[in-house]
């Protein structure tokens, strides 16, 4: 039995009220080559993806929506959201050219950050209004806002996913005050427990709040698949979720991998095949979709790589998180053992937290090899 959450309209489609689930998938090109853009937001509608999302990262991108709408047009079936990400200010610009936005409360800060968050969330949401547009607030264990449950110091006293499930009711509730309810709500994890958790929990506080789920950074198939499954089956199962998309890392040409995948999930849900019983392999590579904001497009290609050359410690405890831009790239490597958010020229190589070094696309595996064994000299 499906949760009645309410109904809200993004373009052509309508999400919410215990209707089908929606399908969504990312642009992987860059946002200013309009034709790719173009081709590839069509390319997935007519693939069953009922929103697509493109990345907007400068003024740039955002104008290059103006093109892109133009090309596809606005009575096609191509329902377009866009993604915030660091300026909360490109909602204007972006706004008249598509059918939601996605802002992160984890990244309000950026810009004007003496300007209180609520300020700026209010001014998207009149932005939102005027132009017809749904919003979802999109929080990500690995981009929280630096100041939600930090003690004076700094220091976190709460773990991530508690931040993330309080993030996502407390915007909820501002944007409640406002007037507006033409929102969603995502709270993503590259953990399918925690992915599990948080979205049980807002769902319980929040039965009226359409849920898009996803597990971020789900990684390269076939396993980022059977990771996914395990985060999402068992919450539609329950009846939770509303609208989902499956973050696989695949190349642009590739990127209706995602729809089919989604479309396995929902066809499995509703043959009562649920997975419940997933236990990760002892390696866990997390690896990011492919979108707009990777910098550099031997990333996909990387993240291959390095499932290759770590194939022999798949039984051993480790995680490598293999990141393509700056968005999550910090957040997602601190919490991992070894890391490697990949710029435009140079990987830079992390252990935790600690940055080792930047290293050439062409030799950062052999020095994550080495970082590895370093790791693994000390646990014995």
């Amino acid at each position: 039995m499906r949760i009645r959450t309410r109904i809200i309209q993004i373009g052509t489609v309508q999400i919410g009220g215990g209707l089908p689930v929606v399908l969504q998938s990312m642009t992987a090109t860059k946002t200013t080559d309009v034709i790719k853009t173009a081709e590839t937001c069509q390319r997935l509608a007519d693939a069953g993806a009922g929103i697509v999302r493109v990345a907007v990262d400068t003024l740039r991108d955002a104008e290059s929506l103006r093109e892109i709408r133009r090309i596809i047009q606005r009575d096609t079936n191509v329902n377009l959201s866009v993604d915030l990400q660091e300026n909360y200010q490109l909602a204007e610009t972006v706004a008249p050219f598509v059918n939601k936005i996605r802002y992160n409360p984890g990244h309000l800060h950026h810009v004007e950050p003496e300007t209180a968050w609520q300020t700026k969330v209010e001014r998207i949401v009149q932005i939102a209004r005027k132009h017809d547009c749904a919003l979802r607030i999109g929080v990500n264990c690995g981009s929280l806002d630096p100041a939600l449950g930090q003690t004076a110091d700094g220091r976190r006293q709460t773990a991530d996913i508690d931040a993330a499930i309080n993030s996502a009711l407390q915007h909820a509730e501002f944007i409640d005050s406002l007037g507006f309810d033409r929102f969603c709500v995502s709270i993503k994890s590259s953990d399918p427990k925690a992915v599990l958790f948080a979205n049980r929990q807002f769902a319980a506080q929040r039965l009226d709040v359409p849920l898009h789920l996803g597990l971020t950074e789900a990684g390269l198939p076939p396993m980022g698949i059977e990771k996914s499954r395990a985060a999402l089956e068992p919450l539609l199962a329950e009846g939770i979720g509303d609208t989902l998309r499956v973050s696989l890392t695949v190349p642009n040409d590739r990127k209706a991998e995602e729809i089919e995948a989604g479309r396995l999930i929902l066809q499995n849900v509703a043959s009562g095949i649920v997975l419940t019983d997933w236990k990760p392999e002892q390696l866990n590579i997390i690896s990011c979709p492919s979108c707009a904001r990777v910098e550099n497009e031997q990333f996909v290609a990387l993240a291959e790589r390095v499932r290759e050359a770590t194939w022999g410690m798949k039984d051993i405890p480790l995680t490598i998180a293999v990141m393509g831009c700056r968005v999550n790239g910090p957040g997602e490597t601190d919490h991992a053992d070894i890391g490697l958010w990949c710029g435009k020229t140079a990987v830079n190589l992390k252990r935790g937290s600690t940055l080792i070094g930047s290293f050439g696309y062409d030799e950062v595996i052999e020095k994550m090899l080495t970082e590895a064994d370093k790791l693994l000299d000390k646990r014995t």
